[in-house]
């Protein structure tokens, strides 16, 4: 063998003894969970997005998705936007339009957030990812924000056509 060979086989097994970490030593049946990864949902056509987009106020309704989804980059660290995907450092956004902030099952808003008492709508997601915390004061999300407008549309109109139901 061959020492990149060597070290990769030592790298597979130092992988497996972590990811054993924790876990029972007797066998037993995989939950759901463990069985049934959730699915990466089905992207929408170039129609379906239009579509999903068309009904939104203007500017939002004349985007432009590429430059949204370019931009979401950065909120994929914390959020996914699956139906059924897991929160993570923020709560999963499948069908954060309409709503009512903080109303998430399973995610541990803060305070503020909890008591907003608003429905997410573009008008609130384009304010709150200008400033989150000047928006909701002791809000845990630590994200400075999105300041220019156009990225703003462009991020929430992307949102609106990855975390809504497709049009049928």
């Amino acid at each position: 063998m061959t020492r990149a060979s060597i070290s990769v086989l030592a790298m597979l097994a130092t992988a497996s003894l972590v990811t054993a970490c924790g876990k029972s030593q007797t066998a037993s049946t995989p939950t759901a969970t463990e069985t049934a990864p959730v699915a990466a949902p089905a992207e929408p056509t170039p129609d379906q997005a239009k579509a999903l987009i068309a009904a939104l106020p203007a500017p939002y309704n004349a985007a432009d998705l590429d430059n949204g989804k370019h931009k979401f980059a950065q909120c994929r660290s914390c959020h996914t936007t699956a139906q059924g995907g897991p929160n993570m450092t923020g709560p999963n956004l499948w069908g954060v339009f309409g709503r009512k902030a903080g109303s998430l099952d399973g995610f541990a808003y803060s305070d503020g957030v909890k008591a907003a008492g608003f429905t997410w709508d573009v008008a609130h997601l384009d304010t709150w990812i200008t400033d989150p915390r000047a928006m909701i004061t002791g809000t845990k999300m630590t994200f400075f924000g999105i300041k220019d407008p156009k990225d703003r549309t462009d991020v929430i109109a992307y949102l609106k056509s990855e975390t809504s139901p497709l049009p049928k």
